[in-house]
């Protein structure tokens, strides 16, 4: 069976490491209240829906350490907006989400 020399080409035989600084961590939120563990869980949900990497960071056994919720430095200002449209839709929105993929 003869090969396709310019199929062997298009594919790399080793993984590809990604160095860019654009996906270091960063700390987007945080918050040592009471309800940290809640929001936080809440903002992970929203950035999760729209495809971007999140992290908390946080132990529920000492919540008054806080909570803070990370993602790549290139997708905080997607993701400050995306958070920003959450909070000014309220929670009616949310509701009328969950009604919505209920149906």
């Amino acid at each position: 069976m003869a090969q396709d020399p310019e199929r062997e080409e298009e594919q790399p035989s080793e993984d590809v490491l990604l160095t860019s600084h654009a996906l270091d961590m960063v700390t987007l939120w945080s918050s040592g209240t009471v309800t940290a563990e809640m929001e936080a869980d809440m903002i992970r949900g929203v950035l999760e829906s729209n495809d971007i990497p999140v992290m908390v960071v946080g132990a529920s056994q000492y919540p008054n350490l806080g909570f803070e919720v990370k993602v790549p430095r290139g997708k905080v200002q997607e993701a400050q907006e995306l958070i920003d449209q959450a909070e000014a839709a309220g929670p009616e929105a949310a509701t009328e989400a969950e009604a919505e993929s209920e149906k």
